[in-house]
């Protein structure tokens, strides 16, 4: 398995009110299969796969009050050097480093513009173990409104490496971001980072948005309705493949991906 770079996303999972009706929502819409609970010792966690591949996992609320959504991990080979960079450019912990057993050590960050993140430093639990395929994780992007202070945060935490991408006239600028040590541009992008303008509700809060591959999107959101969930944003095509934005039927907002040539590019 190769390793991942620093920053580069390696996990994601959902907090749920009801992870049994998660189960059924994605065990019918992606063909995932899913481990036992591990049990109050770790929060109920449920590993889901893909083909017997881990691919991600769900997990219940601890507090109701908590938001229903996919959360992004980023790398990281030291999770407590890491977080005093983040606090160091502005950023804050929402939750400090914790060792997860055998499994590695996670925490909870927040930018600038107060988008959540989480950092994950492997220990017998590596990340994915798909990614880039049908019914996985391929992308993620960061939508927020700080964009002068996300991007001196992102760049000084994890060291990406900045491409922007030239304007195709609907006034939304986007920006890739690359490893350390890598040249910029789609072929080694990991990330996106994109604007809330006012096309989007003003309550809109700075957010991570996964994305999950398809064989066919329009086919995967006909699912998605059948099964309770709702559309966010109705599938449309891009240079990347056919996008849509969707939420499960607890709320959990996440996208689909089709066609992709690659990773995908702006949204």
């Amino acid at each position: 398995m190769a390793a991942f770079a620093e920053g580069t996303p390696c996990w994601v999972d959902a907090s749920l009110p009801d992870v049994e009706a998660g189960k059924r929502f994605y065990g019918e819409l992606f063909g995932w299969t899913f481990s036992e609970s591990a049990g109050a010792p770790y929060g109920g966690y449920t590993q889901a796969y893909s083909r017997g591949r881990n691919v991600a996992a769900l997990a219940p609320k601890p507090d109701g009050r908590m938001p229903t959504v996919w959360g992004i991990y980023l790398y990281t080979n030291d999770a407590y050097a890491c977080a005093a960079r983040i606090r160091a450019s502005g950023g804050q912990m929402v939750m400090d480093p914790q060792p997860l057993g055998p499994y590695g050590t996670a925490a909870l960050a927040a930018d600038p513009g107060g988008a959540v993140f989480g950092l994950w430093q492997p220990g017998t639990h590596h990340g994915f173990e798909a990614q880039q395929e049908p019914y996985t994780y391929c992308w993620a992007e960061l939508y927020t409104r700080a964009r002068d202070a996300v991007d001196v945060f992102y760049a000084n935490v994890f060291g990406f490496v900045p491409e922007d991408q030239d304007d195709d006239g609907s006034g939304v600028e986007y920006r890739l971001w690359s490893p350390p040590g890598s040249a910029p541009g789609a072929e080694t992008a990991v990330l996106g980072r994109s604007l809330i303008t006012d096309a989007f509700p003003e309550i809109m809060p700075a957010h991570f948005l996964a994305y999950f591959g398809v064989p066919d999107c329009d086919r995967s959101v006909e699912i998605v309705k059948r099964l309770g969930g709702r559309v966010t944003a109705d599938p449309f095509d891009t240079p990347y493949g056919r996008i849509a934005v969707v939420a499960d039927n607890q709320g959990a907002v996440f996208a689909l991906l089709s066609e992709s040539a690659g990773q995908p590019g702006p949204a």
